[in-house]
């Protein structure tokens, strides 16, 4: 299988005339079409949303566009709840999922009518005199516990996750006491939410998750009474990073859930519970890249290529060791028959973005892309070595180029600091 970039080489040298390497570049029509699959997946759930993670790309274009595709978003942090609202959201268009959460937080969430999803059960005390009462529309945050398994092989049931060392989300017994004490401080309408896994390559994922928060949904109204609307099968859909590797099909995997739905929830009266998801990779992953020029060549105890993004543009590889297809652009068709390290110039042995890579013959001045960057790509980067962060630019569906946000500069870099105090001292 091969990986074909969404890009062709003249448009990225027409580009470049505008916006020098590197850039990260985002795919608008590639968007706009995953979004649709995913609502389509889950059309039979009439209250279905898809809250999207803010913070796997925070760019206010990108959530303009998702917006108009009938998106909300998932904030975690003050600063994206900012975000959010600047770019039109607001209400139970936002969905609040934090940790170890400082009052302001939810002051603001609370502000904006989100919905806040609680992550613990001490957060309720804590949220009530950050706020002053505990909001009629709430939710908290399951964890399970113990290993997360999913299907059964030869060689035993595959291992996805293991909640049990995860900081986030309460106890089974904890979500009971939750619901009681939030119900006795005025809680009126209920949610549950879990992330049981991280970029999972399975049909099954969200099927096997969504039995287990309908099942606990089935046995908390029980237990509790409480009005249960909706539920939130948070992110976890993940998208195949390598050629090898099949993608997931929404349409069975929204199926799936369905199955799930009319076997478990319907038979015991709740078949009007919305359907939440807060995919991030999901959504936007393969609609992105990095794209970047080789500058240098070096031959010494392996063959090198440098190119003039790093690390700080695409932090994955170098503390992850994830792997991101690369395309030398103009190149598609030739043989891989080179061995390469592809390297940024941070001042950091891991700052590569490929390592032992089978690659055609890469030249100085070629353009490379590096693939699904589009979350968790621009959005992970930083300042290290006074490497400033690029720009991002969308090809738009008419097959423009529109810069959506400026390449830094030094200027930005200082900004935080009195220079003319530093040097007069």
């Amino acid at each position: 299988m091969q990986k074909k970039p969404f890009v062709t080489l003249s448009q990225v040298q027409e580009m470049a005339r505008i916006y020098p390497t590197p850039f990260h570049l985002y795919d608008e029509k590639g968007i706009r079409e995953n979004a649709r699959r995913l609502y389509q997946a889950f059309a039979w759930n009439k209250g279905f949303k898809e809250y999207f993670a803010v913070k796997a790309t925070p760019t206010p274009r990108l959530l303009q566009i998702l917006k108009e595709e009938g998106c909300g978003v998932d904030c975690s942090s003050l600063t994206e709840l900012m975000l959010s609202e600047a770019c039109g959201f607001n209400g139970q268009e936002i969905m609040f999922s934090s940790n170890d959460t400082p009052a302001e937080d939810f002051q603001l969430a609370e502000k904006l009518h989100g919905t806040i999803n609680l992550d613990d059960i001490t957060h309720i005390e804590f949220l009530e005199k950050a706020i002053g009462h505990i909001p009629e529309r709430i939710c908290c945050r399951y964890n399970p516990g113990g290993m997360f398994t999913l299907g059964e092989s030869e060689e035993g049931f595959q291992v996805m996750d293991n909640p049990g060392d995860a900081k986030y989300g309460m106890t089974r017994a904890q979500m009971t006491d939750a619901f009681r004490i939030l119900q006795q401080k005025g809680a009126k309408e209920f949610g549950i939410h879990a992330f049981l896994a991280s970029n999972t390559i399975s049909n099954e994922y969200y099927p096997a998750l969504a039995r287990i928060l309908f099942q606990t949904a089935v046995e908390l109204k029980a237990e509790t009474g409480a009005h249960i609307t909706f539920i939130n099968l948070s992110g976890g859909v993940g998208i195949p990073y390598r050629p090898e590797q099949p993608e997931n099909n929404i349409a069975a995997i929204g199926e799936g859930v369905r199955k799930a739905y009319e076997k478990i929830l319907v038979p015991a009266g709740m078949d009007d519970v919305a359907l939440y998801t807060e995919l991030g990779r999901y959504m936007l992953g393969p609609y992105g890249c990095l794209v970047t020029k080789a500058i240098h060549e070096k031959h010494t105890y392996k063959e090198y290529i440098g190119v003039d993004a790093c690390a700080a543009n695409l932090m994955r590889p170098a503390i992850y060791g994830a792997y991101h297809h690369i395309t030398v652009l103009g190149k598609e068709d030739a043989p891989c028959d080179h061995l390469y390290d592809v390297t940024g110039s941070l001042c950091e042995n891991c700052d590569k973005f490929a390592v032992d890579r089978m690659l055609p013959q890469i030249n100085t001045g070629d353009y490379l892309v590096i693939h699904d960057t589009g979350a968790h790509g621009f959005s992970m980067g930083y300042n290290y070595n006074g490497k400033l962060r690029s720009a991002e630019i969308l090809l738009r569906e008419d097959g423009s180029a529109e810069m959506i946000r400026r390449a830094e500069t030094p200027e930005d870099y200082f900004a935080t600091l009195d220079i003319t105090g530093i040097f007069n001292r």
